[in-house]
Parts: structure tokens; sequence; C-alpha cells
């Protein structure tokens, strides 16, 4: 109780340490935290890292199938919900990992690099599934509060694919089936050595994907930036990311 009142007083973080209960508090403002064994709290976490671990290997495979239909024009707005729902998954249980790993301390240095080593990329990859499908209009949403709105959802909701659609602003539960167009932004940041004005220029002239797709060399010159050697480097790195994606899908 001391502990408590002196936390909330002064501000500052307070630890207390029963010898008889063998209990070890820390006082944070009005919270209070229990310090567990680090076996306890390690073995949670590898329990969390191997739940992430099958995640990320289904966002990898959605992910992969939602490349492939944007390349063939076949995306719904299902489709974008389910990248958008694993991406968020993903991300919740990567952050409460990441708390084990502040609690562990020292002991949590490989847990953080397997953890580092699931997620990279993927805080990226929510940013442009929702700039690629963001409504356009004078009335859109910036995507970090399109992304705010997928935080927010309950875990029921999350794992409700309208929800999802109705957070990223593409449609509710009747518009799951209803076709949506990419703008491009996933594929292009898959170009090697494309910077990302040079991408949203691209993306700016030519609106979708597939007009993207469509573009030859001429075309992608037209636009500010690009010259021979980089609209040559676009078109190839275009074809071969769609070359790729359809193999992975098919074969």
């Amino acid at each position: 109780r001391t502990a408590d009142r002196v936390a909330k007083q002064t501000g500052f973080p307070v630890i207390s340490v029963s010898q008889s209960m063998q209990i070890i508090a820390a006082y944070v403002g009005a919270t209070r935290h229990v310090l567990e064994d680090s076996g306890q709290i390690l073995s949670r976490a590898n329990q969390a890292l191997a739940t992430l671990e099958r995640y990320k290997q289904r966002l990898d495979e959605v992910a992969s199938t939602l490349s492939a239909l944007e390349i063939e024009d076949l995306v719904t707005v299902r489709d974008v919900a389910v990248v958008a729902q694993r991406l968020e998954m993903v991300t919740r249980i990567a952050r409460e990992i990441e708390d084990y790993v502040l609690e562990l301390g020292t002991d949590g240095r490989l847990l953080s690099l397997q953890l580092e080593e699931l997620i990279t990329g993927v805080d990226a990859e929510r940013e442009l599934v929702v700039r690629d499908y963001l409504p356009g209009g004078r009335r859109s949403k910036s995507p970090q509060s399109v992304l705010a709105q997928l935080e927010a959802l309950s875990p029921t909701e999350l794992v409700d694919a309208a929800a999802v659609a109705k957070a990223l602003g593409i449609g509710g539960g009747e518009h799951l089936d209803g076709a949506v167009a990419p703008r491009g932004y996933r594929l292009l940041a898959k170009v090697p050595r494309l910077p990302a004005p040079v991408v949203d220029r691209l993306v700016d002239h030519f609106g979708t994907l597939q007009k993207l797709l469509s573009a030859g060399i001429d075309d992608l010159q037209a636009v500010e930036g690009i010259g021979e050697l980089r609209a040559r480097s676009v078109r190839e790195g275009l074809s071969r990311l769609a070359e790729s994606s359809i193999l992975e899908r098919y074969v």
C-alpha cells in the first residue's frame, strides 16, 4: 500500500519486495505490475513466438495470392480484407512478444532477434496495402487514420472480414465480392532501387496497377524523374514480379 501511495503521489516508479510472499511488484502511477520468474515469462513468450510463426506463414500465403490477383486484375474486397486482417493479427502478436522481451531484459535477447526476423517488413506492408486501396476523393482518409481504425478493432471484429473491410473504407459485408483495383504501391515497392518519391509519381501518373503493367518504356519516361535506364528497370522489375507471382499461384 505504501509503494502504491508513493508512486501516485510522486509520479516516480516504485518497486516493492515482499520476502515473506516472494513477490516483486513495480508501481507506476496507478498501475501495479507483478514481476514473474524469467522461466515462466520465457515459456509464454516461446508459445507466442510459435503462434506468430504460423500466422506469418499464413500471411505470406495470402499476400502472395493477392499479388497474383492484382496482376490478373481479379482482386475483390474480401482478398484485401484477408491480407489486412492477417497483417493486423501478426502485428498484435508481435507487440505481445515485445512486452515479454522488455520484461525479460538480457534474458530476452535471443527472443528479440527471432521476433525481428519474423516481422521485418510487416509495418511497411500494412501501410502499402492501405495506400493501394484507400478510397479517393476529397473526403478520403489518411493511411495513418485507417491503420488506427484497424488497430481499434476488437478481437471479435478482427476475425470478421466485413468489419475489416469497413475499417479500410472499401465496403461492408454486402460488398465483399465486389471488385477493387490497386494503385500499385505494393508491387512497385518490390522493384529494386526505386525511391519512394519516384513510386509516388508513377502512381499519380498512371493511377492503377493495370495501367502501370501495360505501360511501355516511352510511357514510363514521360514521368518526371524517370530516364531511360530507370524506365527499363521498372518495366523489367514489374515483368519479373508478374511472372513469379503467377507461377507461385499456379505451379
